[in-house]
């Protein structure tokens, strides 16, 4: 029997997409960020399989746990760090890995310190990673007022999986309606985010190259 049921099995669900849509993206090669891309998806989709393994079982065993529930937040924060860099190499184009490193450092930074702490959990990862998705939001938004085709539909992907995070403090008097926890709903959430970044990436029309985007053309002398 499943300890967690619910978070454990929505947490299955959210993984076995994540890394459906990874596999998806590595077969098509859809971006010259491709890598960081698959990654991102990657990362989050071991960390959702892991959460329900967590749920589903470890917690019967606070100290075992513990171990695994840290194992889960660093898989997390990778997966954002990919999508962070994977924006970076979009938007700005490759080269640019000290913008990544500055812009990285809030959210990580602010999570290892209540990590050390208070022995941060979920809800500590989402606020100090949602540092990261603000940087991202940002980035998108600068290429958004640059004409870059991918930027609307990213925009809109990484705006759905940010709010995602809003289930975790609806009442519980709402979710015990559908038999779901919070923390339930927000795996379930998450998935939007992530078919909407999917989509925008296998059907939108590649970028043109980031000197286009951030330089006029030079004039012709004759």
């Amino acid at each position: 029997m499943l300890v967690e049921p619910a978070q454990s099995l929505t947490d299955l669900l959210l993984g076995l997409v994540a890394c459906a849509l990874a596999i998806g993206l590595l077969r098509r090669r859809v971006s010259p960020a491709h890598r960081y891309w698959e990654f991102a998806l990657g990362w989050l989709g071991v960390s959702a399989l892991g959460g329900f393994v967590h749920h589903g079982f470890l917690v019967q065993w606070p100290a075992v746990a513990t171990v695994s529930w840290t194992l889960i937040s660093v898989g997390v924060v990778l997966g954002v760090s990919c999508l962070l860099a994977a924006t970076v190499e979009e938007v700005l184009g490759p080269g640019h890995r000290r913008v990544f490193w500055v812009l990285r450092a809030g959210g990580l930074g602010a999570y290892l310190g209540l990590a050390v702490t208070t022995g941060a959990g979920v809800g500590a990862l989402v606020a100090c990673e949602s540092i990261t998705f603000a940087c991202i939001i940002g980035l998108w938004a600068y290429a958004a007022r640059r004409r870059h085709p991918l930027a609307l539909p990213i925009l809109l992907a990484v705006v759905a999986s940010g709010a995602a995070a809003a289930t975790k403090v609806i009442s519980e008097n709402l979710t015990g309606a559908v038999y779901l926890d919070g923390d339930s709903l927000y795996h379930l959430a998450q998935i939007g985010g992530i078919v909407l970044l999917y989509r925008a990436l296998v059907t939108t029309r590649r970028p043109a190259p980031p000197a286009v985007l951030s330089r006029p053309a030079a004039s012709v002398e004759t």
